[in-house]
């Protein structure tokens, strides 16, 4: 992952904003006078054509389209008109910017100037397929390397460097590869839109496509209600004020903020329940179902353990129809950390649209909201200390637990980040059960939860002091009433 202090993520929200601006202000109708004054702010890069690439990619982007199903050629004019006319939320994805993408070199292990040439030479020793000589350095053989990696952790001075492709080496599922020019694809049958790789890009080359300009235009319309259901990651990503943010939301034109978490009362009602009932049946454990990009990892990547997934609803899914009760000719747009939950809504007839918080955020400041001066607002329902805590990694299995109590042994067990180490582990558990004993996974995509999610804003450390400040005053979620 890239630092959190970077300079390209600055340019990515300047550009979503600069875009929602245009179109709050101006239709879009200045959107090439946009562009161009981009391009004119981030000059670097070595290659301005590259660097243009990725700012005309990321505002394609901003406004709905995936990179590889759009002619980047096409005057940007043109393809605002097609965004305009839109009438349903577009295919969500993520995409890579082949003309931004750098092309970085594979995984390769060279020597450095550090090499002392020395008379133990553990590299040449260990090395497996006899690709080192030494003379005055050491020297390897890239025809006869294997890249395993065993030189450089042999080598006592740390002379030997492990080149990485940042995307590549992050995807837990090894879905992005390079093509024939050696710029990277993503394999979209296999992508989990966990968003890693676009989190670790430094050049701005991998782009989701935000569905923020579809939800503009509804707010803009009027003639229909909007509604905000709202993750518990919320917390610290617009201020330490929950409150303020709420009233945020509804500066910017949403009918009503609806708090999510309240949705994961049902969730952990309904999965503390099934838990019971599957080890009564005999079942050897059951994980978790919340997460989208664990549950497309199940699916696609290790279906061995999709027969251990709860089948229970995310706390989407039941907030989602307490929504559309509440408002049923209204957009329902639920608004959170994780692009993934796009994948989820786009099967869940009660979700219209999905934006992250970094798309709150671009949207915010172009219509000069400034949440921090505002009169601070509330939900309407009340959630609990455990379903707040749904956010950071073991909250949903401790607010299960909670319910459980005493009535089945229960026995969880974590894992906090995919990589592909963990998808290893989920195969191996699929086989021959959880580590420990434990008969409950939980599974969290994102190391340290949502909280940690691709569309937050704050540092994740940061968030999780906030959010655990505002689960501790919430009431045990035995002492609430849900239908």
């Amino acid at each position: 992952m890239l630092a959190a202090k970077n300079f390209l993520s600055p340019m990515l929200y300047d550009i979503k904003e600069s875009v929602a601006k245009s179109f709050i202000n101006n239709d879009l109708s200045d959107i090439e006078e946009v562009y161009k004054a981009l391009c004119e702010k981030y000059k670097n890069r070595a290659s301005q054509e590259a660097m243009q690439a990725s700012i005309k990619g990321q505002i394609l982007a901003t406004l709905g389209f995936l990179a590889q199903e759009v002619d980047a050629n096409r005057n940007l004019s043109d393809l605002v008109k097609v965004a305009c006319d839109r009438v349903s939320a577009p295919r969500a994805g993520l995409s890579v910017i082949k003309s931004a993408c750098n092309a970085c070199r594979a995984k390769t292990f060279e020597v450095t100037s550090m090499c002392q040439g020395c008379v133990a030479r553990p590299c040449e020793a260990n090395c497996p397929k006899k690709a080192i000589s030494v003379e005055e350095k050491a020297f390897i053989n890239q025809d006869l390397c294997i890249k395993c990696g065993i030189c450089a952790s042999n080598c006592p001075y740390g002379a030997i460097h492990q080149s990485r492709v940042p995307c590549e080496d992050i995807c837990p599922v090894n879905a992005i590869k390079k093509d024939e020019m050696g710029r990277e694809e993503i394999d979209v049958e296999k992508c989990i839109s966990c968003g890693k790789c676009l989190q670790s890009c430094p050049f701005g080359a991998i782009s989701y496509n935000s569905q923020m300009l579809d939800v503009l235009k509804h707010i803009k319309n009027g003639n229909q209600k909007v509604i905000a259901l709202v993750a518990p990651a919320i917390l610290g990503q617009f201020g330490n004020d929950l409150g303020k943010a709420i009233a945020g939301f509804k500066a910017l034109g949403f009918d009503d903020v609806i708090d999510v978490a309240y949705g994961a009362e049902y969730t952990s009602r309904d999965e503390s329940k099934e838990f019971i009932e599957r080890m009564e049946e005999g079942a050897q454990f059951m994980t978790t179902s919340c997460c989208p990009a664990y549950v497309k990892t199940a699916k696609v990547h290790v279906p061995e353990i999709e027969k251990f997934v709860s089948h229970t609803g995310s706390p989407m899914r039941y907030i989602a129809e307490i929504a559309k009760e509440r408002y049923k000719d209204a957009k329902i747009v639920f608004v959170g950390p994780c692009l993934a939950k796009r994948i989820e809504a786009e099967n869940d007839p009660n979700v219209d649209y999905v934006l992250v918080f970094q798309d709150v955020i671009a949207m915010l400041n172009a219509k000069g909201v400034d949440v921090n001066s505002i009169q601070a607002d509330s939900f309407s329902d009340e959630s609990s200390l455990q379903s707040r805590r749904y956010a950071i990694s073991g909250g949903v299995a401790s607010a299960v637990a909670n319910l459980i109590s005493e009535k089945a042994d229960y026995r969880p067990y974590a894992i906090n980040g995919l990589t592909k180490d963990a998808v290893k582990s989920l195969k191996k558990f699929a086989l021959k059960g959880l580590d420990d004993g434990a008969n409950m996974l939980e599974v969290m995509c994102c190391e340290g939860g949502c909280i940690a999610g691709p569309g937050c804003v704050n540092q994740p450390k940061k968030a999780t002091v906030i959010l655990e400040k505002y689960a501790s005053e919430g009431k045990n979620q035995k002492e609430l009433s849900i239908k």
